[in-house]
């Protein structure tokens, strides 16, 4: 099976990638953007058998910082 898991800064926590993002967009002359968010997608091909406890446990100590990120995990 794949399985994508997106890490995105918490919400409390700078990101000043997405700020310049932002402002790069703004100054492309698309004013109503707002808050843009900058992460990563990892795809991983597990075994069909491999339990959601086991891929929580992946995501949340191998793949993302829980201390200034959120992941979510969706399987295609």
């Amino acid at each position: 099976m794949k399985v994508h898991v997106t890490v995105l800064p918490k919400p409390s926590v700078l990101d000043p990638q997405g700020a310049a993002a932002a402002e790069a967009i703004r100054h492309l002359g698309l004013e109503g953007v707002g808050r843009v968010r900058i992460g990563k997608m990892i795809e991983l091909e597990l075994p069909d058998t491999t339990p959601e406890d086991e891929i929580h446990r992946i995501s949340r100590d191998l793949l993302s910082n829980p201390v200034i990120e959120d992941y979510s995990i969706s399987k295609q």
